[in-house]
């Protein structure tokens, strides 16, 4: 019940009310159910020597109510009408805390995975983040729907014992003695279930990491006619999958199926005990009959569900670990600083490497603001690591960065993210509109500040003639636009929040020359009011930079002449 625990310190108003609910309906109910054998003895024409039924018999006298059939028939009927609402309420938070579940889980890894190192997040699976957040967090809300039924039906269960053993606590003890034993036998079905779900959710996270990878490449493969590798592969974790799901259905339908003789078996061997052992009164057997059938079925019910349960837990405790990592990789916020960027960045004896290869070594550079500067070098060199010191993404492990004199450690690191605009290769568009696309639902944008990004970026000369305008549906992945107006809307998204200092990975590489050398120009039209930092292997970024540096084996060298740059 470890998930319910987690639950109810996350949800404590709503499960109180839950636990609450259920309490009261279990007594409403029991004051309901006390009144049937006193019922049946009047009915049957007996003198009940039930020490129970005379305590109902005096109880009703005493509040003016003649202990006649219709009256404990109205009494049963308000206890169970009373109990059905209470258990209505209860099951009503349920739904409410159920809603919220998963929400609030990939909330939480989301948030977690954001706040990260940059380090830790790229060695993260997508298919893998992608199972936790979307099917995970779907089962772990079951599994909490399946366990707060099994309080529910545990509390029935109990109210309906307590009113058994006053009935005949011999007869009783047995019978839930025996009850116990049977359930405990078919626990096994249940260790059987949650070992099935730790296994689906490891092959599902598996299955889905290697998925997306496959997708991603589906282009090459059928170019090549290696699609009939991954389809193998993708059967056999298939396969694999297919078969832990089948051993919790069987589990599930094994437990459902051997549950019924068990409570027939229980129900004759408690019947006969109670009328030839003990010689109990016909109505008094006919009260224990129907209420420890009912115990056992109500417990039965709650055993179903609980395996129901651990079959989901596992999914839960796998996402609570993924975010429980990601929260424990929180990268530093940083100082209290704010930048402004009015001087220029500075780079001093920085220095940077992956194992034992040097990526940065005793880099020194200066950016002046309001400068263009392009970074080019081989594949490899790493230019897209000196974008990511930049961005504070990576910290050097010797020398610093500093922001007009200031470090960058110093700083908040959210606000000098703040004053970054960021332009990839991959021209990746959101299919939604193109104001969705430059805002990115950020409520601190407007559509001018939109429209003012598009003017900056070149793009609203082929926006503002579409009927829609900023409302138009860009397409799949972009592809109702071409990929010179992509890579301007994608731009535009960049400068949509103002910033002081765009940088650009590669952004043209995809461009024919026509549409690289139009977008270059545009934003060198940007500076002086901005600072541009480019890394690219083009020659129009290079020729239109205020200066360009060339990064090889670590070393960071100025390129003096056009040609040279071109030539790299």
């Amino acid at each position: 019940m470890h998930m319910l625990i987690s639950f109810g310190r996350a949800y404590p108003g709503r499960s109180l009310l839950m636990l609450v609910s259920l309490l009261l309906a279990g007594v409403a109910e029991g004051i309901g159910l006390t009144t049937l054998l006193p019922m049946l003895s009047v009915a049957l024409g007996e003198n009940s020597n039930s020490g129970l039924a005379k305590q109902v018999v005096d109880a009703l006298v005493s509040v003016g109510l003649e202990p006649t059939v219709g009256t404990m028939l109205l009494v049963i009927v308000i206890g169970m009408t009373l109990s059905s609402l209470l258990i209505l309420l209860a099951n009503r938070q349920v739904g409410y805390a159920v809603a919220h579940v998963a929400t609030d889980l990939r909330l939480a890894l989301i948030r977690a995975l954001m706040g990260s190192r940059w380090e830790y997040y790229l060695r993260q699976s997508t298919g893998r983040l992608a199972n936790a957040i979307a099917s995970e967090a779907f089962r772990a809300a079951t599994g909490y729907e399946h366990g707060a039924n099994v309080l529910a039906l545990a509390m029935q269960a109990v109210v309906y014992a307590v009113i058994a053993l006053l009935v005949s606590w011999q007869a009783s003890a047995v019978m839930l003695l025996l009850g116990t034993v049977l359930l405990l036998a078919l626990q096994w079905l249940v260790q059987t279930a949650r070992r099935a779900g730790k296994k689906q959710t490891r092959l599902m996270s598996s299955l889905l990491s290697y998925l997306t990878d496959v997708l991603g490449s589906v282009k090459p493969l059928k170019a090549m006619a290696r699609q009939d590798v991954a389809d193998s592969l993708l059967r056999e974790q298939n396969h694999k999958l297919n078969k832990a799901m089948q051993r919790e259905v069987l589990s599930r339908e094994a437990l459902k199926a051997l549950q019924g003789p068990m409570l027939a078996i229980l129900a004759a061997g408690g019947l006969y005990v109670a009328l030839v052992v003990w010689h109990l009164q016909l109505s008094s057997v006919m009260v224990l009959t129907f209420l420890l059938v009912r115990v056992l079925s109500l417990l039965h019910k709650a055993q179903q569900r609980y395996h129901r349960m651990a079959a989901q837990e596992s999914a839960y405790l796998a996402l609570r670990e993924t975010i429980r990592q990601a929260e424990e990789q929180a990268e530093s916020l940083g100082g209290g600083q704010t930048p402004q960027l009015e001087q220029g960045i500075r780079f001093e004896q920085v220095t940077f490497s992956y194992a034992e290869r040097d990526v940065l070594n005793n880099v020194d550079l200066t950016l002046p603001a309001g400068s263009f500067t392009s970074l080019i070098g081989p594949s490899g060199a790493g230019k897209t690591t000196f974008l990511d010191l930049l961005c504070a993404l990576l910290t050097p492990q010797s020398g610093r960065i500093l922001v007009d004199g200031v470090p960058l450690e110093a700083l908040d690191r959210r606000q000098w993210r703040r004053l970054i605009g960021y332009v990839p290769q991959e021209t990746l568009l959101l299919h939604d509109t193109i104001l969705a696309n430059v805002t990115l639902g950020d409520p601190e944008l407007t559509t001018d500040d939109a429209e003012r990004a598009l003017r900056q970026a070149g793009a609203w000369d082929f926006i503002a003639p579409l009927p829609e305008g900023m409302l138009t549906l860009v397409g799949e992945r972009g592809g109702r636009f071409s990929g010179g107006q992509r890579q301007r809307i994608i731009i535009a998204r960049a400068l949509a929040h103002n910033p002081r200092l765009l940088i650009l990975d590669e952004a043209t590489s995809a461009l024919d020359p026509e549409a690289e050398a139009a977008i270059s120009h545009t934003l060198k039209a940007l500076t002086p009011g901005l600072t541009i930092v480019a890394v690219s292997h083009r020659p129009a970024l290079i020729d239109i930079a205020d200066q360009v540096y060339r990064l090889n084996e670590g070393r960071l060298t100025p390129v003096k002449s056009e040609k040279a740059a071109c030539r790299t």
